[in-house]
């Protein structure tokens, strides 16, 4: 799916030339022309993406993006005739991610625009993932799992089942179907196996191990993970 660019830039003519250019770089664009309009539409269909000119009326370019800034991290690229080192400093610190001063080549902002995107995208994907229910915490890129930011140590079998019961709080999931994430291939296992790991997990992660309020066992069925938190 292509990005969403806003284009914010009360220059008609300019604001076409924009347009344009990355329209045919393969993005989906909105143009609007004035400051209160550029802030609904970016409440209203959040773009991947803000050309944000400074001058705006209604409401200016540095007004946006302090707006947007209190509630999000949208990318936003600062267009302006200004170009003094304050003025680069103040769209800056303001939280525009990159700063154009006017004339400009529309290529290079094209390039800017796949840049800041590309950066985006990059720091998305390295964001690490948690999974929580109630005090339990699984971080799998780190193969780590702590109840109440107590570590505990599992086996990798225990990791695997912790990790899946995590990824779905408050599911139910049959023995057949925990048996499928701790299978080695070559090494037979039976349902009973992923009860005998349930008793191990209970020791490591509940309070009371015989009255497991995390770990539950739905009778006639299997496991699943509640999100209820213990008093502790």
């Amino acid at each position: 799916m292509s990005a969403y660019v806003l284009v914010a830039e009360d220059d008609e003519k300019q604001a076409e030339l924009i347009r344009r250019y990355l329209v045919h770089d393969g993005y989906a664009v909105t143009v609007v022309h004035d400051g209160p309009t550029a802030l609904d539409v970016t409440v209203k269909r959040p773009p991947d993406l803000l050309v944000l000119d400074w001058m705006l009326p209604g409401l200016d370019g540095l007004e946006i993006c302090r707006r947007i800034r209190a509630t999000g991290d949208m990318p936003i690229l600062m267009l302006t005739a200004r170009s003094t080192e304050d003025d680069l400093l103040l769209g800056l610190d303001i939280g525009a991610d990159d700063y154009m001063t006017k004339p400009f080549r529309p290529r290079e902002l094209v390039a800017r625009v796949r840049t800041l995107l590309r950066r985006t995208r990059q720091q998305e994907r390295t964001e690490e993932v948690l999974l929580k229910a109630g005090p339990l915490t699984v971080a799998p890129d780190r193969h780590e799992v702590s109840v109440d930011g107590r570590p505990v140590n599992c086996t990798p079998s225990e990791f695997r089942l912790l990790s899946t019961l995590a990824a779905a709080p408050e599911r139910v999931f049959t023995r057949a179907q925990l048996l499928h994430c701790i299978t080695d291939h070559g090494r037979a296992v039976t349902e009973r196996t992923v009860d005998m790991h349930m008793v191990n997990l209970r020791k490591k992660i509940e309070i009371s191990p015989r009255r497991p309020e995390l770990l539950l066992t739905v009778h006639g069925v299997g496991y699943k993970l509640s999100r209820g938190r213990r008093d502790v």
